[in-house]
């Protein structure tokens, strides 16, 4: 009997591509979605199929999700979208009409912390919808896992702190809040996914291993790169505004990571659950400056 298939979507970003390469690991038949044969080759040297498509595309979800035991699904960003919302719903409609038509039973969704807030939340709001598009499946069992704030975003500030010595951005810098590495949502995404006996709907945050602020932050990395001194400057949000555009970000992609900043300076957007065991990740941000951000900066060149 040919074994049944695990599908990762978003399979060469962060979480999924280690997503994939735990479900390898683990002797599983694996199936990952991209856009492109050769950001995926690195998983199917490894054993995983391809399906190469757009997720925006119902018809070829539909063939790639022939067959699965389990689906992990998730709306990549689409940093140049006019209406942002607008694009995560095309893609959340394609995907919920593919697991419908393939007969999919259980999906582990990635939507966010916040994500049970239809308003205020910046990208999140399309989340949100995608969570109650995927509620409303009547045979389907889905954990909707949502993280916190990504460590992964500090590689943002790289750019900043080269050319103006510090680090910055529209968070305020004494507002404590969870951070997460990307691969503890992927061993999160992988366990679920191993033993898919879960039932109904659920949500499940992922709140990091603490609280950090901004200048926590700014600390942990300036110490792995070699700045001790290292200083973050909050900067007013019209500054980071047009920076992003300046970056090639939409008017309304930037419009709704402003809303974001905000609803995290002004305490909107926190956590549900207090920290448990079981919401509580072990990747420190210190190990994350060390392992992840020092080798992007480029720690130990003359940048």
């Amino acid at each position: 009997m040919e074994k049944e298939v695990y599908v990762v979507t978003g399979a060469t970003g962060n979480i999924g591509r280690v997503l994939a390469e735990k479900l390898l690991a683990a002797g599983r038949r694996v199936r990952v979605i991209g856009r492109s044969e050769e950001r995926l080759r690195s998983l199917t040297e490894k054993g995983a199929e391809s399906s190469v498509g757009s997720l925006d595309d119902a018809d070829f979800l539909t063939r790639a999700f022939e067959g699965a035991r389990v689906v992990f699904t998730m709306i990549p960003p689409n940093l140049t979208a006019e209406d942002f919302r607008s694009y995560q719903n095309l893609v959340g409609e394609a995907l919920a009409a593919a697991i419908e038509r393939a007969g999919v039973t259980h999906v582990v969704n990635l939507s966010s912390m916040g994500g049970h807030l239809a308003e205020g939340t910046g990208p999140i709001k399309g989340l949100y919808d995608h969570e109650q598009r995927l509620n409303r499946m009547p045979n389907l069992n889905v954990v909707h896992l949502r993280p916190t704030f990504f460590m992964e975003n500090l590689l943002m500030g790289i750019e900043i702190i080269k050319q103006m010595g510090v680090n910055g951005g529209a968070t305020r810098a004494d507002v404590a809040a969870p951070m997460i590495a990307t691969k503890d949502i992927a061993e999160a995404a992988a366990q679920l996914m191993l033993n898919p006996t879960f039932t109904g709907k659920q949500a499940r945050e992922l709140l990091g291993p603490r609280d950090y602020t901004m200048v926590e932050a700014t600390r942990a990395i300036g110490k792995a790169i070699g700045r001790e001194n290292l200083q973050y400057l909050q900067v007013p949000y019209e500054v980071v505004r047009q920076a992003m555009v300046g970056q090639g970000l939409s008017e309304n992609v930037a419009d709704e990571l402003i809303e974001l900043a905000r609803s995290s300076n002004e305490g909107l957007l926190k956590p549900t659950e207090a920290r448990s065991t079981e919401n509580t990740t072990p990747t420190t941000l210190e190990e994350f400056a060390a392992e992840t951000f020092a080798p992007a900066y480029g720690a130990g060149t003359s940048a």
